[in-house]
């Protein structure tokens, strides 16, 4: 932990821990992601909304930090992301929810959206394990991460979920303000492979370590979902542990940018899963199949 918090540590005045390079005094003024050096989050709760392997009986242990480093008009949670909600809290208040979190039996901490918090999240982390934290650590990102920030997490966190949300620069620069996302979240997953590799789960289905690919198929997309996941394949591994989802409604400010003012399409899913198929692509995740069918047209 010492060693990544001193790796981190020149990055912090001013700021350049994620691509954005926002050079803000954060001890001073808030970054372009919305929040200061100090945590600010959401809540913090046993989630159940995430994939079995990390849900099991009691629950992911998650704490929504406030803020983004990114700019994604259809975020599904606009308020926390982008419009500031949340409360500033201390590094000792942050160790003592992760230490909360495991006396109520959840399986893990799950950061969720951490990137432009690291620093503040490693220091509550530091202080957590000293006082008996034992979890795995789910890193739950959007997949926007400096090649550097995530190289300095390697032996700190256990398992990466991360997004892969687009492929063209074009796209990119258009939905996520960040033209350059696919080519930073593609160094950043290669990284986190090259760290935790295939998800290994324990005797209950639980994973322990390793990573899990996120990609959310959006309307008229299909072309960047298949380069999407040729690249999962040809330059990660076949075995990942792969959520493709197909839960995708128009949310944040997505109704003034069709094709995303509407809902994805049965069949537009049903092609994606065809392509992961097509591929060879083994290691589907089903959690959420059976509300997909209720909720797709």
């Amino acid at each position: 932990m010492q060693r990544s918090l001193e790796a981190l540590k020149p990055s912090l005045q001013p700021c350049v821990l994620c691509p954005r390079e926002c050079k803000v005094e954060r001890q001073k003024k808030l970054g372009r992601c919305g929040v200061g050096l100090s945590p600010k989050i959401a809540g913090y709760e046993p989630h159940f909304g995430e994939e079995a392997c990390l849900v099991g009986r009691n629950g992911s242990g998650a704490i929504f930090f406030s803020g983004c480093n990114l700019g994604c008009v259809f975020c599904q949670t606009y308020e926390i992301s982008q419009e500031g909600l949340g409360q500033e809290i201390t590094s000792e208040e942050l160790a003592q929810i992760m230490l909360k979190l495991q006396e109520e039996g959840c399986h893990n901490i799950n950061l969720v959206t951490p990137s432009h918090q690291i620093w503040a999240i490693l220091k509550a982390l530091e202080q957590a394990l000293t006082q008996g934290l034992t979890l795995p650590i789910v890193f739950n990102t959007g997949g926007y991460d400096k090649l550097e920030t995530i190289k300095a997490l390697e032996g700190v966190v256990d398992i990466y979920l991360a997004d892969f949300k687009v492929w063209s620069e074009e796209t990119a620069e258009k939905y996520l303000k960040a033209r350059d996302y696919p080519r930073v979240a593609r160094k950043a997953l290669k990284e986190m492979y090259r760290q935790v590799g295939n998800l290994i789960y324990d005797e209950q289905g639980l994973a322990k370590r390793g990573l899990i690919v996120r990609h959310l198929v959006l309307p008229h997309g299909l072309g960047e979902t298949e380069k999407i996941l040729r690249f999962i394949k040809e330059e990660l591994s076949p075995e990942i542990h792969l959520n493709l989802m197909g839960h995708y409604h128009p949310a944040g400010r997505a109704l003034e940018y069709p094709p995303l003012d509407r809902h994805l399409k049965r069949a537009e899913y049903e092609e994606a899963l065809n392509m992961a198929a097509a591929l060879g692509l083994k290691n589907l995740d089903q959690t959420h199949r059976p509300l997909l069918e209720l909720i797709l047209t």
